[in-house]
């Protein structure tokens, strides 16, 4: 028996008919991916200088083909991002799958992902694009870089304060989005995800509405740098390490956010319901077994942190 890459339900092929069923309700089976780990390397290398999408992690654009069973490499109108393994750090779309799989257990909104076989039978991550509709309809997204008028280069010149004062000024409900970042803040705190800069927060406008867009590039980087220096990407009252529950919960919940502590208590409670679920992804994920533990290691000592009090 086999573990389905979309689902992480047991199934006799490769795929479990509920994974191809959240790709497309047409879809009854997926051909591997048309090019080996190194050759989609290539070809984002070679894609790169057209596609708006490409950041410092090799990624290409995909859409989809029902007709041919298979996900189609393409330059433009893609609604689909895909991410192959990358030789420096290893693992890295098994990480990101697991991550955001977390992060969805625990009550962030995340889009579609999962992973999917290539030709060489490695692993690929995907993810659907949000700000896309039908087949060339875009929504207005725009990172808080961009809301901050800064540039692609500064996406770590900023604070988890200045990202919450991004959503006071723009989001129409931003009591609510507060609270969402606030629940998001945590899960990346608790996934070892040091890398949640700038250009990893998004405002999405859907009928008239801003709000934060769905949660993407959650990786636990903390097991794949060789010595971590620090706990998050963007510092909560000028700290980057030796986060604490005060630090967290008191201060940037309670005191920057202004949250009440009923919400406190609903994202805390929120969080500690899905940890025997995140322990189950851990041990069923693709991460390898030697991964896995350290994964274990970094959501357990995190965990006592968060929780303690």
């Amino acid at each position: 028996m086999n573990t389905c890459p979309i689902t992480y339900q047991p199934c006799e092929g490769r795929y479990s008919i509920q994974g191809l069923k959240q790709l497309s309700p047409r879809l009854t089976h997926l051909h591997p991916l048309a090019y080996t780990a190194e050759e989609q390397l290539r070809e984002a290398a070679a894609r790169a200088p057209r596609m708006s999408i490409q950041g410092v992690q090799p990624k290409l654009s995909a859409r989809l083909s029902i007709s041919n069973n298979q996900f189609k490499i393409v330059t433009s109108r893609g609604r689909y991002v895909l991410k192959p393994q990358n030789p420096q750090f290893a693992e890295l779309p098994e990480n990101e799958d697991l991550s955001m799989r977390l992060a969805k257990a625990a009550g962030i909104n995340i889009p579609l992902h999962g992973l999917i076989y290539a030709k060489d039978d490695s692993l690929t991550y995907f993810i659907r694009r949000f700000d896309r509709i039908g087949r060339n309809r875009k929504v207005a997204v725009e990172d808080f870089t961009q809301l901050m008028g800064l540039g692609r280069d500064t996406k770590y010149d900023g604070s988890m304060e200045k990202v919450a004062a991004v959503i006071e000024r723009f989001c129409t409900f931003p009591a609510i989005d507060k609270i969402r970042l606030f629940h998001l803040a945590l899960v990346n705190f608790l996934l070892g995800n040091e890398d949640m800069h700038l250009k990893n927060f998004s405002l999405i406008t859907r009928k008239e509405r801003v709000e934060l867009a769905p949660a993407y590039d959650i990786v636990n980087t903390t097991i794949v740098l060789a010595k971590p220096q620090e706990e998050i990407a963007l510092p909560i009252k000028g700290k980057k390490r030796k986060l604490t529950r005060s630090l967290l919960v008191d201060y940037f919940g309670r005191e920057r956010l202004g949250l009440s502590s009923a919400a406190v208590t609903m994202v805390l409670g929120r969080l500690e319901a899905a940890f025997a679920e995140w322990e189950r992804l851990i041990d069923v994920s693709f991460l390898d077994t030697m991964r896995k533990q350290k994964y274990r290691d970094v959501f357990h000592s995190r965990r006592t942190i968060l929780m303690a009090g």
